[in-house]
């Protein structure tokens, strides 16, 4: 990472124009003709999936009032209720599948790690957050965002991070050129951190903090004559934070350990608050209670082994166990990354190699983080969801796969990113740009 963030800021600095707007505009109807697609429960053969009005409007084998048919050229044809539609080429074994979901992500608000003034999400200062709103920092012209949709990537969850209480996550759509197209949802969850000097003094914290959330809601003239006992927050954070302490909105906590886990859960319980675990390492051990208490893991899949003292028994089948209790995974790349969410399919595919049903994978990346977050018409092929949709190739979670058609919204996006502009300027270089060759 230290070489990549090193060398960036050269690239940043060469005058390569770079395509954010979409390939084109949306038409009012566009199909994908008799192809092989994504369901929850597994793949649909020839199935004919129509977008309209930035919705999927049919899915299924054969949809009413869609006309299929091949032109003098060879090419397919189509109309809907009457309608000329665009249609998608699609090769021999291309699959169609709802787009991922990064979640955990510093998409548009990162750009160089090394850079201070190209990081926007860590507000400092005071440990108690919750105030924090992270999309007002949310930049749609970042250019890791193009290189994520080169990875299948439609949506994220993009988190503030610091303080023992970070601050609100905000649900983003990878289109679009302004705050205003591209925040779907300003505030979908609350992460956070067991900060202090032990798992056990950071729990201890939320709960104070929790019971003065509670205190302040229930007189909050109380609060602003300064009637009540200090508070751990201000104003502004206690109120942000009632969503979590009457259930609304989960709480994210990162914890491994498996004895850490079964304090965690117990926390939840207690408090009766919604909760989100993050990386699970050893989360294995509890699926069947996780799975009781419906809570979601976001698992990195490729943390098996003694990784830290607190994943010495992180198992390649975690996710595999998980799935099979009952509990909802999600998957995330490097915590909090910007550049590496393009590897996001890659960590579903060793979910699989470790045992995990491939279309439990899919989901992890689809139609789970979509419900886990309350963003239900993302993640599906079907009818009134959003066409947030990739053609792939091949399977998508095969590392020879590729993208050969994505839409956001029912609107096409460009492939191109600064590093295939990149790559296209630099793999020819004539003579002429040739550097001389220094004499001994």
């Amino acid at each position: 990472m230290r070489l990549f963030t090193t060398i960036l800021p050269l690239c940043l600095s060469l005058s390569v124009p770079i395509a954010y707007a979409a390939a084109s505009t949306p038409s009012e109807c566009f199909v994908f003709p008799e192809t092989t697609t994504y369901q929850p429960d597994g793949t649909t053969d020839r199935w004919s999936v129509v977008v309209s009005g930035g919705k999927i409007v049919a899915a299924e084998t054969s949809p009413r009032g869609l006309t299929l048919s091949v032109g003098e050229n060879g090419a397919r044809l189509a109309q809907w209720n009457g309608v000329t539609c665009t249609v998608a080429t699609a090769g021999e074994g291309s699959l169609l599948a709802p787009g991922f979901i990064e979640v955990g992500s510093r998409l548009g608000l990162v750009e160089v790690d090394l850079e201070a003034s190209t990081r926007h999400h860590d507000a400092g200062g005071d440990p108690i957050r919750a105030d924090h709103r992270v999309a007002e920092s949310y930049d749609p012209l970042a250019t890791t965002i193009p290189v994520a949709r080169r990875g299948g990537i439609t949506s994220a969850v993009i988190e503030p991070s610091g303080g023992g209480l970070s601050g609100q996550a905000a649900w983003v759509d990878l289109a679009g050129t302004s705050q205003a197209e591209t925040i779907i949802d300003r505030s979908v969850a609350f992460p956070g951190h067991l900060s202090g000097s032990s798992p056990a003094a950071g729990l201890g914290q939320l709960r104070e903090l929790f019971a003065d959330a509670r205190a302040f809601a229930k007189d909050r003239r109380a609060f602003d004559q300064n009637r009540t006992r200090l508070m751990t927050a201000g104003r502004r954070d206690l109120e942000a934070l009632l969503p979590v302490v009457q259930g609304e909105k989960a709480l994210i906590l990162r914890v491994d350990r498996a004895a850490h886990i079964e304090a965690v859960l117990r926390f939840a319980r207690e408090e009766k608050i919604r909760l989100i675990l993050r990386g699970g390492a050893e989360s294995w051990r509890h699926a069947e209670a996780l799975a009781a208490a419906r809570i979601p893991v976001i698992l990195d899949p490729t943390v098996y082994g003694a990784g830290s003292f607190s994943q010495r028994e992180g198992r390649p089948d975690t996710a595999a166990l998980l799935a099979e209790a009952g509990v909802k995974v999600l998957f995330f790349s490097t915590y909090h990354s910007s550049h590496f969410a393009r590897n996001l399919r890659q960590l579903a595919g060793n979910a699989v190699r470790g045992g995990m049903a491939h279309a439990d994978a899919i989901k992890a990346l689809t139609s789970t983080p979509a419900a886990v977050f309350g963003q239900e018409e993302h993640g599906v092929i079907q009818v009134g969801a959003k066409a947030n949709l990739v053609l792939w190739s091949g399977d998508p979670l095969e590392i020879s796969s590729h993208v050969t058609t994505l839409m956001i919204g029912g609107q096409l996006q460009s492939l191109t990113s600064r590093q295939t502009q990149l790559r296209d300027r630099y793999r020819s270089v004539s003579e002429q740009e040739k550097p001389a060759q220094e004499s001994d």
